[in-house]
């Protein structure tokens, strides 16, 4: 029995790779419902808050595999470094998302969609899902983002705010992003339009003769008057003595950084209260777990919470801060700094600084530098 999130993942990942990776790239697009995931790693949760970081994950692949065996898993993985790439070099996406969420209204067809209560069973079935399991089947998200959009013709901003409430893995670069290819944002023009028969056939015949708009057009841009840009400077080198992480960076050990250097590992879980959407109750609990066993396994770890550290700041200006990346995190270290006057160095991990100089195109470039990446960073 595995006695924390640490070991948990460890064995999720020896059973995947044990099993089931072989046979990912033929099954991968399957939901055959949330009873039988076995197609899928469902490590993304886990991913998301680095209690396994992507490069540990394919390293601990190309240990036993050969790289053409496991290319499409690979791929899959480095989306997520890509995304968070991306969205680094283009911030004002995110600013315009969350500035977006204040100016829409909402009205029945929204509330009837969150509440699964639609003509359209399989998207009903999905919202339960999401708000029981917290998870959805990837392919299920696009479906579901398709007719969020195109169907029930809801702002797409809605259902990425829905889904960062509810996944466990909800991640501000990944969700953003791909709601906005869905859209046809992303990639100007080019939107995803689910299908019935696609639905049908991927889900094993579960759903059949779903009714949806398959000829709608993709959304145009309204752009929003965000003007956040991060002019933050990174840094490789410890200066201080505290460090502050968040709680969607809790690897404890990494090539990048010592803690055991520090004489304290401030780590912050921000309350609904200071954040711009809000998390649900299951989404927060499963976030506290990880933090708690975070605090656990680091001797020095020491939780704190949001106002406790504000009140921190009225005596202390200089900290070490693990860079959060693009997202709520951020936002918040970035608010207090400037109201604080704080004096913080930002520290990135070198492998997330290698791996993002090759996100300022689209993912097929990026994926031309996987194998520069993977020699680079000795994970094979």
């Amino acid at each position: 029995m595995p006695k924390n999130n640490y070991d948990l993942v460890s064995l999720k990942i020896e059973n995947f790779l044990k099993s089931n990776i072989s046979n990912y790239s033929r099954l991968r697009n399957f939901d055959f419902g949330v009873n039988n995931r076995e197609n899928v790693s469902c490590l993304s949760p886990y991913l998301t808050h680095r209690i396994v970081s992507e490069f540990e994950l394919i390293k601990s692949v190309l240990e036993k595999y050969k790289f053409s065996s496991v290319e499409k898993f690979i791929q899959e993985v480095f989306w997520r470094v890509y995304w968070k790439g991306w969205l680094e070099k283009n911030q004002k996406v995110w600013g315009d998302f969350v500035n977006s969420l204040s100016a829409i209204k909402t009205n029945d067809s929204y509330y009837e969609a969150i509440e699964g209560k639609t003509q359209i069973s399989c998207f009903n079935e999905w919202v339960d899902e999401l708000k029981t399991s917290n998870y959805l089947h990837n392919h299920t998200r696009m479906w579901f983002a398709s007719i969020w959009i195109f169907t029930l013709k809801l702002p797409w901003q809605l259902g990425a705010k829905f889904f960062l409430e509810h996944l466990l893995d909800g991640d501000a670069a990944s969700n953003t992003l791909s709601w906005r290819w869905v859209a046809g944002l992303q990639t100007k023009g080019k939107h995803y339009l689910a299908k019935s028969w696609n639905i049908e056939k991927f889900t094993n015949n579960r759903f059949k003769n779903v009714c949806l708009n398959e000829e709608a057009e993709p959304i145009e841009e309204i752009e929003a008057n965000s003007t956040q840009k991060n002019d933050i400077r990174h840094s490789l080198a410890q200066k201080n003595r505290t460090i502050i992480l968040f709680e969607n960076d809790l690897l404890p050990q990494s090539m990048s950084i010592d803690y055991k250097k520090y004489d304290k590992v401030l780590v912050i879980l921000l309350d609904n209260s200071k954040r711009n959407i809000f998390l649900s109750k299951n989404v927060f609990d499963f976030k506290k777990s990880l933090i708690n066993d975070f605090n656990t396994v680091l001797d020095n770890a020491k939780i704190i919470k949001s106002n406790e550290l504000e009140v921190l700041f009225d005596t202390k200006k200089t900290f070490d801060v693990l860079y959060p990346s693009v997202g709520e995190n951020l936002d918040y270290i970035t608010k207090c700094k400037l109201k604080k006057k704080l004096n913080l160095n930002f520290i990135i991990r070198k492998e997330d600084k290698f791996c993002w100089q090759f996100a300022n195109k689209g993912f097929f470039n990026f994926k031309k530098n996987i194998h520069k990446i993977i020699d680079e960073l000795e994970l094979s």
